[in-house]
């Protein structure tokens, strides 16, 4: 197969059409298939969401970077807790002619019960913590230092939590008290630290590797036996916020290896001669807004895999 990190651009795809299995859900980029009652097949489509709107163009060979992205980084974390990897191939549960649908983009997992929360981790204040920072000077219920710039180094990781929201609709950040309410205390503290060494352990390895991991978010489960989980995808630029060392600097948002540039264009973005209200349909994305997305994502995978 192509590497998709040298620059190869697959035919995109926006949705899939499997018929050999029963479809369970259209995520935002995923498309998830029922095989049997224990597993379940996820498809990383090229969909693009931003500001929680799917975008109308894919990102050619996308799904195929995110899927090779997260398999990387779940190898490197399984000594840290558990991941939904069965190991099985997906090709051998899929009809002969779904296969291309399939190949180079997909993890045979196993069926979880998700925790109704996302697991954010930031390590540097960005995005709505940024904003957030300028009002309270805390963000998610946690202080912090007075002083601080858009894109400045926290003195150490930070958990912030949100609620999972329906397509369409925005994640809430939430405290760790409320967080708390939701999954149970016991559980709260598990994931909290938890993800905060997952951050530490795959921010200190994409350090060396050129990028800095401003902030992620992680997805949890339990199995049938209880068991926390981590599912879903881990750590690619559709749910981290990436930055180039080398073009760092506190004080403003850094060049990104993720789908900034596209939140960036859309910011500017006009519908009927008014900034767009950040509401489906999403103006259309020009080409070059599209290829070059799809590089800094190409990129991104080299520099981890190199």
């Amino acid at each position: 197969m192509p590497n998709a990190a040298q620059g190869h651009a697959p035919a995109a795809l926006l949705n899939t059409s499997i018929a050999s299995l029963p479809l369970l859900a259209r995520g935002k980029v995923r498309d998830n298939y029922a095989v049997g009652t224990d597993r379940m097949l996820m498809v990383a489509t090229d969909r693009l969401s931003a500001f929680d709107v799917i975008m109308g163009e894919p990102i050619p060979g996308k799904g195929e970077l995110l899927t090779r992205m997260a398999l990387f980084w779940f190898e490197r974390l399984q000594s840290i807790v558990p991941n939904h990897l069965t190991g099985d191939d997906p090709l051998g549960v899929v009809a002969a002619n779904e296969r291309d649908q399939v190949r180079g983009r997909s993890m045979l997992v196993k069926r979880l019960n998700p925790l109704p929360v996302e697991a954010v981790v930031r390590g540097y204040l960005a995005g709505s913590g940024w904003a957030e920072y300028q009002h309270s000077g805390s963000v998610c219920g946690v202080p912090l230092p007075a002083g601080l710039s858009n894109a400045s180094k926290l003195p150490e990781p930070i958990f912030t939590p949100a609620t999972k929201a329906e397509i369409g609709d925005h994640d809430e950040n939430i405290d760790f008290a409320r967080m708390s309410t939701i999954v149970g205390a016991d559980l709260a503290q598990r994931v909290r630290a938890v993800s905060i060494q997952l951050y530490t352990t795959a921010a200190a390895l994409a350090l060396r590797k050129g990028i800095i991991i401003a902030d992620t978010k992680f997805e949890f489960g339990l199995d049938a036996h209880g068991t926390l989980t981590l599912m879903d995808e881990v750590l690619t630029p559709d749910s981290s916020r990436f930055w180039p060392v080398e073009g760092y600097a506190e004080g403003a948002n850094p060049p990104s290896y993720d789908k900034q540039f596209v939140r960036d264009w859309l910011e500017q973005a006009r519908v009927d001669d008014q900034p767009w209200n950040k509401r489906a349909p999403a103006p259309p994305l020009p080409a070059a807004v599209i290829e070059q997305t799809a590089a800094r994502y190409r990129e991104a995978l080299a520099r981890l895999t190199a």
